[in-house]
């Protein structure tokens, strides 16, 4: 049975009070929710925090949905909104955490070197720093089309844009990535 179609039986029952069921939508679709709130909000307690409000909404919200759409790209939404009200509501928040990820990188095993693991978390940082510099509608445009290969299509009907809002979206984006990592990529 395709992804979609699990979804759908899944939705079904988590309507009709089977509690299972959503785990097991929660549990498909949560690291998704979780990438995208983490290069949203660029701290892993904020995107835990909005994974968390991400399923709440979701849960309360099943009777909306529609059974012929892709709860994917539902609940892909719904992170992307919730995102977003969380990163308006917290103006001043922290930037990614360089520190705590590189500390955990070098604790894996057969990872690669102390050198490699350095410049892998100042690269990381520097495009997290570039992702904070869009406004938000940008960030979540750039975020599903360039981390989580969304079509354009999909981009707009999760953020509510036509087409060329869409597009424009993304080209703003990448035109001040671009910007931002210049020096980067020139070094």
């Amino acid at each position: 049975m395709s992804q979609m179609r699990e979804d759908a039986a899944a939705v079904a029952l988590a309507r009709d009070g089977d509690s299972e069921a959503f785990r097991s939508l929660v549990e498909r679709h949560s690291r998704l929710v979780f990438r995208v709130a983490y290069r949203m909000t660029g701290n892993e307690a904020d995107a835990e925090d909005v994974v968390q409000e991400t399923f709440l909404k979701a849960y309360r919200q099943l009777g909306r949905f529609e059974s012929r759409a892709n709860f994917g790209t539902w609940v892909y939404r719904i992170a992307t909104n919730c995102a977003i009200d969380y990163m308006r509501s917290k103006p001043k928040r922290e930037t990614a955490e360089e520190g705590d990820v590189l500390e955990r990188a070098a604790g894996d095993t057969g990872a690669p070197g102390a050198e490699q693991l350095v410049l892998a978390g100042e690269i990381g940082a520097r495009v997290q720093k570039a992702l904070n510099l869009l406004s938000d509608m940008e960030r979540a445009a750039f975020v599903m089309r360039h981390y989580q290969g969304f079509s354009i299509d999909e981009i707009g009907r999760a953020l509510g844009l036509k087409t060329n809002a869409t597009k424009h979206s993304i080209f703003r984006a990448v035109r001040k990535m671009r910007i931002a990592l210049g020096p980067l990529v020139e070094s």
